[in-house]
């Protein structure tokens, strides 16, 4: 899919040779036609295209109300087969991601390849909107098709945003044009995996999936299997591995973009590709979501790719410990005890709270990197999603400056976390009498005390970690992976880019939030 951002008025827009012209328009619209074009300073065009929503809205066949469509086919005005006049309410960016939606779920049926989306009539339609747009259209036309071969796939092979003439310099359409492009294949390469059913999406093949991106420039995969594990000592992902028949791999990504001696940022991506609960055995209800329990890995894999196209000056290491949680002869059993790559021991008294398990390991693992800063992405815990619903991940943090990047890069992403206490009073229900720590600590308060297990591995560098529990997948008739949290990871390293196009980029981006 290609995507292309324009800055133009609208007169200009409607000669645009399309499928489709989506024109959002909000309530503050007030059209002033023009009873003699000679005396305007307008474009006759642009006069004509207002006074043909402002008849619509005369006629009361179109509102500017959030989410209300107007369909109009092959009008005289345009050159696109299909105009959609969309209301967009008070022309926010999260209004905008509401209208495009609805319009692309409108399109979608009718066989369009080139959209259109037009918001010059939107005051401050700037990069932060065609953002929104952008993400808007994509997702909503997004069709999961590999193991679905007969689904209509995706119809869209080229979006088009117009913004405001003037509102972008041509260093910044290109900047954000780019950005979104990447940043999109990235979502999608995350969305692709995530939603893959577990017998599609084994470590084996994860591991597949991240030596298919050492194509590009800059980026190193090394994948080991259990003889490399074992000699390291990691012992916890490996009692997690043990009772399922595919082997365990643990997954490791460079991107080089900056000198050796510039010290990278690490993510630890969840990789359980599915998560039965072991002996400690889930529900049957729902349990087929489980497939999605490696959607942290999912985020590591996407934010690599859109790293790879993008190209920023930044190292970033990405870690994937990869493995099935099974029930057998051979699996680990609650109140064994088993010893971490980090010589902590850890008495295992729920084998559903298995994936702190293979993280601690990794954490441990990115001590050799000598990292500025750790970030763990992990479909942890229910109790965040009792917390926080779906709309913002859970973070945690023991560096104050790393915790305030998150939130920033969250905020102009519009890929929202919201921070959550790590006071040491949670660790007390941690205490074992038989290893260094438990690993649960009761229902109360679950995904602090998960977090602060993982604490107890992170003592040599800066630290956060981020449960998607909520965030990562959505159930019901819109099952489905989102492909968070790519977007707040990936503003978040290219916060601290020098690349010129993303300083501009991101300079802009911390002014104002999505």
């Amino acid at each position: 899919m290609e995507l292309k951002l324009i800055a133009q008025d609208l007169a200009h827009t409607s000669k645009t040779n399309c499928d489709a012209l989506v024109v959002l328009v909000p309530e503050a619209f007030k059209p002033n036609p023009v009873k003699n074009q000679a005396s305007t300073r307008k474009p006759p065009a642009l006069a004509e295209v207002q006074d043909l929503i402002a008849q619509a809205m005369r006629a009361g066949d179109f509102e500017a109300k959030l989410g209300n469509t107007l369909h109009i086919y092959r009008h005289a005005l345009t050159q696109a087969t299909h105009v959609l006049l969309v209301g967009v309410g008070d022309g926010s960016a999260k209004s905008i991601k509401v209208a495009v939606s609805a319009a692309v779920a409108r399109l979608k049926s009718n066989g369009s390849k080139k959209l259109v989306i037009d918001l010059s009539l939107i005051d401050g339609a700037d990069g932060i909107k065609a953002q929104a747009a952008f993400l808007a259209a994509a997702d909503a036309s997004y069709v999961y098709t590999t193991t679905k071969p007969k689904a209509d796939a995706r119809k869209f092979s080229h979006i088009t945003v117009a913004v405001q003439k003037n509102a972008l310099s041509a260093t910044e359409l290109t900047a954000t044009q780019a950005y979104m492009t990447q940043a999109i294949a990235g979502i999608e390469y995350a969305k692709e995996w995530g939603n893959r059913p577990a017998n599609h999406a084994t470590p084996t093949l994860l591991g597949k999936a991240a030596q298919s991106l050492d194509k590009y420039k800059n980026v190193k995969v090394d994948v080991l299997g259990l003889k490399e594990v074992s000699k390291l000592g990691m012992g916890s992902f490996m009692s997690v591995a043990q009772g399922s028949d595919q082997p365990l791999r643990f997954i490791v990504l460079k991107f080089s973009g900056a000198a050796k001696t510039d010290a990278p940022t690490v993510l630890v991506g969840k990789g359980i590709t599915f998560d039965t609960g072991g002996i400690s055995l889930k529900p049957g209800a729902e349990m087929d979501e489980m497939k999605f329990d490696m959607c942290g890995a999912a985020s590591v894999l996407g934010t690599f790719r859109a790293l790879a196209g993008l190209q920023p000056k930044i190292n970033v290491v990405g870690l994937i410990p990869a493995c099935e949680n099974m029930p057998s002869g051979k699996a680990v059993k609650p109140g064994d005890v088993v010893t971490s790559m980090s010589g902590q021991t850890i008495e295992n008294l729920n084998t559903d709270a298995e994936g702190r398990l293979v993280l601690c390991d990794a954490l441990t693992y990115a001590e050799r990197f000598k990292p500025k800063a750790v970030i763990d992405i992990a479909t942890l815990t229910g109790a965040c999603v009792i917390a926080l619903g779906n709309l913002r991940s859970g973070m945690f943090s023991s560096d104050e400056a790393l915790a305030q990047s998150l939130l920033d890069a969250g905020e102009q992403s519009g890929d929202l976390c919201w921070r959550m206490p790590l006071d040491e009073d949670y660790a007390e229900g941690l205490k074992s009498n038989f290893a260094d720590m438990a690993n649960v600590a009761g229902r109360a308060g679950g995904s602090i005390t998960a977090a602060k297990f993982l604490q107890k591995f992170t003592a040599k560098y800066p630290w956060a970690h981020l449960d998607i529990a909520g965030t990562a997948w959505k159930s019901g008739t819109a099952k489905g992976a989102t492909g968070r949290p790519v977007l707040l990871l990936l503003q978040h390293l290219l916060n601290g880019s020098t690349t010129a196009k993303q300083t501009a980029w991101t300079t802009k981006l911390k002014t104002k939030a999505i």
